[in-house]
């Protein structure tokens, strides 16, 4: 078995090495992958082309070495000989032996470009929201091929590229960017004048250039394309950015720290951007959904002057954020983001140490989502020494300006979370100062 796989490998080997041999002149290309053939040569100027047989261990002299011409099914029975290289004939088979054993069959195609005449879009922009179809006109004239078994004309695909200018969102910018975006048609010679190709539809107003074929770019020939006129487009597209008012409270968890921030305690006061590829949408509509509910809440329309919107989330929940832009022609386009709103917490400590170190130096309750406050605190007699409704702050331990005594002290608080929780907090606070205190 071993000697069978190690047989097999050195066969593979042996004709991967073959097919590594046969080059072309810089007039032409090599192509494989074509069925019944090894290779097919596409030249730009069959006069001056040429094919070799390049194996170093073949030496003319003393190997022989045969070109047989084949066509239509029929093979030349008299080769060329004696040379590693030949100046072939166009839309014509070669096979090559080597002692005679056959190493490779070439088809040599004397290239004919197509004449490209027009491409031009539409003028339908009602029906170009999503694709927009461009009237092309070309002159294609056939490239076939044959094996050396049959006389079947068998055709090569000839593959054009349209290339025009969209839209794409750059996140590191924040804005549009241009996007040069292609397309691969294929043209068949016996296509019906004008050919209806329909492409993505652009976001901006660009021209539409149609070049190839793939044989042309290949073969250095670059003066094969023609450009549309100017187009302006009716799709419409948009990008929904958003910012929202920073916090930095010491004592409040989850509170937005950054200006891009979808979620957290609230309140969440939050602005909406619309980033349209203006000024082609003329409408702009937002909506807020509760969780996964199919009714807005909030419901807004405008127009470009006021594309954009504001709201402060103070309940908790998940909300999707829509907005949909339009315009006259009916084109449309939505696009959303999730906002989450933390539910409420209330934790208040046991002691505090108003000592000047930095650390604990107030007594403050940690919270988030927390919409309504008020607190109490008071002496072991009953005497009020700190009321407060903004639980961003805390007492810092003095009465009046004055140092309070340490020891125990009763807080009552009452709040309401952004969840509609209320809370109703009964406690003693334990004031601790250290002796130099």
């Amino acid at each position: 078995m071993r000697k069978i796989i190690l047989s097999i490998c050195l066969c593979l080997v042996a004709i991967a090495a073959s097919a590594q041999t046969i080059t072309a002149s810089t007039g032409g290309k090599l192509y494989t992958g074509f069925t019944g053939v090894d290779y097919v040569f596409i030249c730009n100027d069959i006069t001056t082309s040429e094919i070799t047989y390049n194996d170093a261990s073949v030496d003319p002299t003393i190997n022989k070495i045969e070109w047989y011409k084949y066509k239509e099914g029929a093979i030349n029975p008299t080769p060329q000989t004696g040379v590693k290289s030949i100046s072939p004939d166009g839309d014509t088979g070669y096979i090559l032996k080597v002692d005679d054993k056959q190493i490779a069959t070439i088809w040599v195609v004397d290239y004919k470009p197509a004449t490209l005449t027009s491409i031009e879009p539409e003028n339908d922009l009602e029906n170009q929201c999503k694709t927009v179809n461009l009237l092309i006109a070309a002159t294609v004239p056939e490239l076939t091929y044959q094996t050396p078994t049959s006389a079947t004309l068998i055709p090569i695909q000839r593959n054009f590229t349209i290339e025009y200018t969209t839209l794409k969102w750059d996140d590191t910018s924040s804005k549009w960017e241009n996007q040069t975006k292609d397309t691969t048609i294929t043209i068949s010679p016996s296509a019906t004048l004008p050919i209806l190709v329909s492409v993505p539809s652009p976001y901006c107003t660009t021209t539409f250039t149609l070049s190839g074929d793939q044989y042309a770019e290949a073969l250095g020939i670059t003066s094969y394309s023609i450009t549309s006129s100017s187009y302006t487009p009716s799709a419409v597209i948009c990008h929904l950015t958003s910012i929202v008012t920073t916090r930095d409270v010491k004592n409040e968890a989850d509170e937005p720290k950054t200006a891009t921030t979808v979620s957290g305690s609230a309140p969440l006061p939050m602005q909406f951007f619309a980033n349209g590829n203006e000024p082609i949408p003329l409408n702009y509509r937002w909506e807020i959904f509760n969780g996964s509910a199919i009714t807005p809440f909030v419901d807004r329309s405008g127009t470009e002057s006021n594309k954009n919107t504001t709201y402060t989330f103070s309940e908790a929940g998940t909300y999707k954020v829509k907005i949909t832009v339009s315009n006259t022609y009916g084109c449309s386009y939505s696009d959303s983001i999730t906002v989450t709103v933390d539910e409420s917490e209330i934790q208040v400590p046991n002691v505090f140490t108003p000592n000047g170190d930095g650390y604990n130096d107030e007594f403050r309750v940690a919270y988030k989502s927390i919409i309504k406050y008020e607190i109490w605190v008071y002496s072991r007699w009953g005497r009020l020494v700190y009321n407060s409704t903004n639980p961003q702050k805390g007492w810092d331990g003095n009465i009046n300006g004055k140092k309070a005594a340490e020891g125990a002290y009763f807080y009552i608080i009452k709040a309401v979370g952004s969840d509609a929780k209320k809370y109703k907090l009964k406690g003693d606070i334990n004031l601790l100062r250290g002796k130099d205190n």
